[in-house]
């Protein structure tokens, strides 16, 4: 990275709003919800990502991370950056999650840094430190990818471990993880779903009695433009982002299967035999992919049936941010976007 100079410091002084900043991924759920309130603050948005955006007030500069060329001329002349874009799946070869999670990243700090960008956002996921056991009002803990489960979450790591090392008074860098973020329009966590609980093929492990923290779209995206604007006071450090109330599956699931219209799981399986499944499943997919998500996983086993949630004090003392919507908002405000048909299309 290179060293600062005054005018560096004074560029990592910015205000929100006051210059160009590039989103990485904003063709996705959250990355559009970023990419929209950022425009909205006075941002001059570029949007980096392989498809347009559909981003009212950005400008789409189309690319790919594992190409060095188009992340050069992205990040040209921008001030900031927020990265979100991320290869997100249950099952893949290890080398395609590399290619983008860890590689593309590398190759993103350098170019941003080169470029003079005063800010960085690298948006991670709570997985980075997870080990399979529960999180009971825990805080964030460091990124370990020796012990994460599954190539997506070990990648991760491993690419926060990058972002959080490019942190200098030239480029300060901020790690924000939101965790199981949804909301309307969610074609990912939320069609999957409805779409399995429809077909009845969505069981709850354990009963669904395991407390989990979620993320309302709305609240994950404000959570990452307060990070970007305090990255002066805060770099250096990553944050857990949640909604702060934490529920058991069981009620998340059937809240979102309500706001849809489906029945929700009213059929129970062990953990463990979800676990031995998902290691079946884990094989037979390294053999003959499906063209979906595998229906489970080792890893989506832990955690449906473990405790998950966060204590959200020091994120919110640090970024000065609070959830705006509660889960029973966000709630409603699915089950309104599947009235007027704005949902995820689910066959």
């Amino acid at each position: 990275m290179n060293g600062a100079t005054g005018v560096d410091v004074a560029r990592a002084g910015l205000v929100n709003g006051s210059g160009t900043v590039l989103v990485t991924g904003a063709s996705g759920l959250l990355g559009r919800a970023v990419a929209g309130d950022l425009a909205a603050a006075g941002w001059d948005v570029r949007a980096f990502q392989r498809r347009p955006s559909g981003v009212v007030g950005a400008t789409d500069a189309l690319g790919s991370l594992t190409d060095p060329d188009a992340v050069a001329a992205a990040v040209a002349g921008v001030d900031a950056v927020v990265h979100l874009a991320a290869k997100v799946s249950l099952a893949g070869e290890p080398a395609d999650f590399e290619r983008v999670n860890v590689d593309g990243t590398a190759r993103l700090l350098e170019a941003a840094g080169a470029a003079g960008a005063a800010r960085f956002v690298h948006v991670s996921s709570p997985s980075v430190a997870h080990a399979g056991t529960s999180i009971v009002g825990d805080g964030t803990g460091p990124a370990d990818p020796t012990h994460a489960r599954g190539e997506y979450a070990r990648t991760k790591a491993l690419g926060e471990l990058l972002a959080l090392a490019a942190d200098d008074p030239a480029m300060r860098v901020v790690v924000v993880r939101p965790h199981l973020v949804w909301g309307p329009g969610d074609t990912q966590l939320v069609e999957r779903i409805v779409e399995r609980a429809r077909a009845g093929r969505l069981p709850l492990l354990g009963h669904g009695q395991a407390l989990i923290d979620s993320t309302y779209v709305d609240n994950a995206a404000s959570a990452i433009v307060a990070a970007l604007d305090r990255a002066p006071a805060v770099h250096g450090n990553a944050y857990v982002v949640t909604n702060g109330e934490p529920r058991t599956v069981a009620e998340l699931l059937a809240g979102i299967c309500r706001a849809a219209g489906v029945r929700p799981p009213a059929w129970s399986v062990p953990p463990s035999v979800a676990r031995f499944a998902g290691g079946l499943v884990e094989r037979a997919w390294a053999v003959r992919p499906g063209a979906d998500e595998p229906p489970m996983t080792r890893f989506l086993a832990e955690q449906l049936s473990t405790a998950h949630w966060f204590d959200q004090r020091r994120t919110q003392h640090d970024l000065q941010w609070v959830p705006a919507v509660t889960l029973d908002e966000g709630l409603d405000r699915l089950a309104a976007s599947y009235r007027t048909g704005a949902g995820p299309t689910v066959a």
